[in-house]
């Protein structure tokens, strides 16, 4: 096995962030607000480990659908934040999570489906619609799709700046067509995923190299 193939198999181990969060993935409205919550958090100027907690707590408290989020409290969505210690921002997080999930209510009927056939598989269309919920911008939406391609497969291969980045610093393919031919098409999601941390520093090529063997 080649040392591309070696980096590869190791990195197609770790978990998405979508994962960690508790997040299991399915092309229904529950998993793919979830998804939304989620990007939100990762959004902000915060470390991921915190967001991922951050998310948990949100959804052990029981909002899990745009309209459990919107019936809690103001009060309510920042005691979770804080338990997940994202409290930095956890007072406008607070109120953009109301928000997006009355937006998410009123245009998509809840369902983030509905967003998809709007877009399509169009990647651009798909950033556009994403950005109008409150603390997504473009980084944000591409988060989302990053980890949705593993449901939306049509979407793939969908590899955003911070992908690229990751695989260069491995020195991996930096086009998507060349990158996902190392992976089984399932897997390109957690792939991406996984490059991302190799970019912003989580893992070193050295791990990598150790953990494949």
């Amino acid at each position: 096995m080649g040392e591309q193939q070696k980096l590869v198999r190791a990195l197609i181990t770790r978990r998405t962030y979508a994962e960690e969060a508790g997040i299991t993935l399915a092309d229904r409205p529950a998993p793919l607000y979830q998804l939304l919550v989620l990007v939100t958090l990762l959004s902000t100027r915060i470390r991921a480990q915190v967001a991922v907690a951050a998310a948990r707590e949100l959804f052990a408290a029981g909002y899990r659908t745009p309209a459990a989020m919107e019936a809690a409290t103001w009060q309510d969505r920042v005691d979770a934040l804080g338990r997940g210690h994202y409290r930095r921002y956890d007072e406008r997080t607070a109120t953009m999570l109301g928000t997006a999930a009355r937006l998410c209510l009123d245009r998509w009927h809840g369902d983030l489906r509905r967003l998809h056939r709007e877009a399509g598989d169009d990647p651009a269309a798909l950033r556009r619609l994403l950005t109008e919920f409150p603390g997504i911008g473009p980084t944000g939406a591409d988060i989302f799709l990053r980890e949705v391609q593993t449901i939306w497969p049509r979407l793939r291969p969908y590899a955003d700046r911070r992908t690229v980045a990751g695989a260069k610093r491995l020195g991996l393919p930096a086009a998507p067509d060349r990158l996902a031919r190392l992976v089984d098409d399932n897997d390109f999601g957690r792939l991406a995923s996984a490059l991302v941390r190799v970019a912003l520093g989580e893992e070193s090529a050295g791990q990598l190299t150790r953990a494949a063997g």
